[in-house]
């Protein structure tokens, strides 16, 4: 039974080893070949070739964290469709009238979403 797990075993091993190795390829590389010395142009913020308006410590609009939730809960709902896409002709009828109940509830949820201002930035 045991023996079944030999493969996957011997598959984590490798991939350790070889990230294992590469990193310490990178490291001895960078301590051989690199310029350590830091200036203060290094150990300056980059923020677009400006300097910083303000601290990076300060905390974001609420509306930034809601837009990028309802972009990634509306994309991934999207991403069903590239699936479904392939398989209509094996699903028949019913496959295709799921699927409209599914996009009818996810426009619902847009709609409710930009009646609300959700989407709005100001």
């Amino acid at each position: 039974m045991l023996q079944n797990y030999v493969p996957i075993l011997l598959f984590l091993i490798c991939g350790g080893l070889f990230g294992g190795v590469l990193v310490g390829a990178g490291f001895i590389a960078s301590t051989l070949l690199g310029n350590r010395r830091s200036d203060s142009e290094k150990q300056s913020p980059y923020e677009c070739g400006f300097e910083p308006f303000e601290d990076s410590r300060i905390k974001f609009d609420v509306r930034y964290y809601l837009v990028a939730i309802l972009f990634i809960i509306f994309d991934l709902e999207i991403a069903f469709l590239f699936p479904w896409a392939v398989s209509l002709h094996a699903l028949g009828l019913f496959g295709f009238f799921a699927m409209m109940i599914f996009l009818a509830i996810l426009v619902v949820g847009f709609i409710y979403e930009w009646k609300k201002g959700a989407l709005e930035w100001e």
